[in-house]
């Protein structure tokens, strides 16, 4: 018999939204509950409901509580929360991320070598195999909270940030794995840029990806970085440029 799933909790986050909680942990059953209700939100609008705010355990649900009241919303958030978390491969795309690890492009590769014991062509191959989950978005627009990088990967964060971050710069931060897609202030160990602009407001899709997508690194030259334009080799089901 499978195990009965924790009830989520459902608590006002203001006069015009709500919170539902599904636990307090990095889990990612907990994160498919999450965008298993994003998903149904979005496939079967509510009326009054018109943002939502996915995070690695819960979903902040905006409204408009002169078209929907709060009761309304909250009996209705809590039926749909309570249903079976639909399979995460049909939940989201799988967007192929291309990274040279080379150069200053790599600013930290080698102290991410001394703490793990791997050569630089180790770091890549163990860092471009994982499919990552997309946990959520935030930090920055288009910042991916990433799960699934390699424990041996795992590395410190800086003791001092940098003022400065390229955008396109892919780090790691402890158990984590992420892509800087604004030039910005961090702390993360850098070992790579992609040249792909994860948030560009002039897209008429400004996002490359959303919470509950998956990313697949995979490893470019720097001349195919320099070459970069309409087109670059990808793997996984889609790609952008």
């Amino acid at each position: 018999m499978e195990k009965q799933k924790p009830l989520p909790l459902i608590n006002p986050a203001g006069d015009c939204a709500l919170k539902i909680e599904f636990g307090n942990s990095i889990d990612p059953e907990l994160n498919d509950r999450v965008h298993s209700l994003a998903g149904s939100l979005r496939e079967k609008p509510v009326r009054g409901v018109y943002d939502m705010v996915p995070s690695y355990a819960s979903l902040l649900v905006c409204f408009d509580p002169s078209i929907v009241s709060f009761c309304k919303l909250r009996r209705l958030l809590f039926s749909r929360a309570k249903q079976k978390a639909r399979n995460r491969e049909s939940a989201g795309k799988i967007v192929s991320i291309p990274v040279c690890y080379e150069g200053e492009f790599a600013m930290d590769m080698e102290t991410v070598c001394g703490h793990t014991g791997f050569s630089r062509e180790e770091v890549i191959a163990r860092h471009t195999k994982p499919l990552y989950r997309i946990y959520m978005l935030g930090f920055l627009p288009g910042f991916p909270y990433l799960g699934g990088l390699d424990p041996a990967l795992e590395t410190p964060r800086l003791k001092t940030p940098r003022t400065k971050i390229p955008a396109g710069s892919v780090g790691i931060g402890g158990e984590q794995t992420g892509i800087y897609p604004l030039d910005s202030p961090g702390g993360w160990q850098i070992i790579g840029r992609t040249p792909l602009k994860p948030y560009d407001p002039r897209r008429e899709e400004p996002f490359l990806y959303r919470a509950g997508d998956s990313i697949r690194f995979y490893s470019i030259s720097r001349e195919e970085y320099d070459a970069h334009g309409a087109v670059l080799p990808a793997e996984g089901k889609r790609s952008w440029a």
